[in-house]
């Protein structure tokens, strides 16, 4: 069951990045972007989380999953700063 949400959460996470993205091509809204981006990194991450539940105990992809998120968060705070000035 918990892969089963695992894979839903990253295909949403993807889905929501598609979404922006469209968003984002179609009105040139630079937060778009960045948000969208995020999403993309946010995505990368639940499916490393998924692998890694896959994997078991053998292989430890702690460290792995987490640069993806921290990037993601970056990437939005990057953004949110640059389209506030």
């Amino acid at each position: 069951m918990a892969i089963a949400v695992y894979f839903l959460c990253a295909l949403t996470s993807l889905a929501c990045a598609v979404m922006l993205l469209r968003g984002y091509w179609a009105g040139r809204v630079r937060l778009l972007l960045w948000t969208a981006l995020c999403f993309c990194a946010l995505a990368l991450n639940n499916l490393i989380l998924l692998v890694d539940v896959l994997t078991g105990p053998e292989l430890d992809l702690t460290l792995t999953r987490k640069v993806p998120a921290l990037i993601g968060v970056v990437l939005m705070l990057h953004g949110l700063i640059a389209d506030s000035k």
